[in-house]
């Protein structure tokens, strides 16, 4: 799944390996993309 660093909720710009996230589906220009990025804590 693609995730842009702009919709990362914390503001991070990266995420790590195995890193534990919720996110949402959303449109992408080509395939779906990940939204709305929330790291589980």
């Amino acid at each position: 799944m693609f995730v842009h660093f702009s919709a990362i909720q914390s503001g991070s710009r990266s995420l790590e390996e195995n890193q534990k996230v919720e996110f949402e589906v959303t449109p992408g220009p080509k395939d779906p993309q990940a939204g709305n990025v929330t790291v589980i804590a």
